[in-house]
């Protein structure tokens, strides 16, 4: 048999990946430990830190102190004596102020010229006198240090506005009525659906005295947004409509004439300003009729309305006397 020749067995060459270098367990140990410092350590490390506690804790300590110093000097300026002396220096300044108010207003009811001078000028020395009041009070007994006064006066601010804002309104709304001065005591105003005389401004409402002899308290809130129409802005004067409805017919220059008469007769005119008469044609019912304003002024404010009776009283019973009305009913 012919003898087979085997090729020779080449061994196949396999490549082998290369292979990273092995990570130290050193390294391996560090960067778990900073792993776990970032996500489970808890208690900071950093000086800084630490600082800004120490920090925070002297804050804390120095306001405590801060607190117990002022509770200590509340108790030094709350004593028994000067809450005494507070007390009479208040009764005197309010009864002060009482006789300072009727001394005024007994001048003002004695004057038609300087009444409502008198009585203007009421207001504004009350206010006056409380603040001068409260400041001795305060500056002479209590004596309290800047930072106790500033801290006490922030905490009743505080107080005060959050418990009562519509009386704050009203206070407000009081002094600004007495520096604008819009109107003043013994002012003929017509606010709302009140008509009268101003008798009184307080810090919290204005009194008017209504022509029916009853007193309304209007608060000021109120009379600052509302409007207001004032009849003799500060003068004893002011000006009386009488209306009086007449025949189309009638002569109306004789009717002006002695419309003018009779209201230059009348014991309450002030004759330095015009008198006026106006003729308005109307109709009602199918009716045609004149209305005659007769505008004039009286000399004092209370006498409004005695003043524009008797002057319809004088001109109706002369239209009458002179066959100008008929008289019958």
């Amino acid at each position: 048999m012919d003898s087979v020749q085997k090729s020779p067995i080449v061994p196949a060459v396999i490549p082998i990946a290369k292979q990273k270098a092995p990570i130290k367990t050193s390294e391996k140990t560090d960067k778990r430990s900073k792993l776990d410092s970032i996500f489970f350590d808890k208690k900071p490390k950093d000086s800084s830190i630490q600082k800004l506690d120490t920090l925070i804790a002297e804050l804390d300590k120095k306001l405590e102190e801060e607190a117990e110093d002022e509770e200590s000097d509340l108790k030094k300026i709350l004593t028994g004596n000067n809450i005494f002396y507070s007390m009479v220096l208040l009764l005197i300044g309010y009864f002060a102020i009482r006789v300072v108010t009727f001394i005024l207003n007994a001048l003002a009811e004695r004057s038609t010229t300087y009444r409502i001078a008198f009585k203007g000028s009421i207001p504004i020395v009350k206010i006056i006198g409380w603040v001068i009041i409260l400041t001795l009070i305060i500056m002479v007994i209590f004596q309290p240090t800047a930072a106790t006064m500033l801290a006490f006066s922030a905490s009743i601010g505080v107080a005060v506005g959050f418990a009562s804002q519509d009386i704050l309104k009203n206070i407000f709304g009081g002094i600004v009525i007495l520096l604008d001065r819009p109107f003043v005591s013994g002012d003929k105003i017509e606010i709302d659906k009140y008509y009268g005389e101003v008798v009184e401004i307080g810090l919290r409402s204005t009194r008017i005295v209504t022509p029916d002899d009853s007193l309304v308290a209007v608060p000021n809130a109120v009379m600052m947004n509302s409007s207001l129409s004032n009849s003799n802005s500060g003068e004893p004067n002011c000006q009386v409509v009488a209306e009086i409805f007449l025949p189309i017919t009638v002569d109306t220059i004789a009717v002006r004439k002695i419309a003018t008469q009779a209201a230059t007769v009348s014991k309450y005119i002030y004759l330095e300003k015009p008198i006026t008469i106006l003729f308005i044609n109307e109709v009602n019912n199918n009716h045609t009729y004149y209305k005659m304003k007769v505008k004039a002024y009286v000399m004092d404010i209370r006498d409004e309305f005695k003043f524009k009776s008797e002057m319809t009283e004088l001109i109706i019973k002369e239209l009458v006397h002179q066959n100008i009305l008929d008289g019958s009913f």
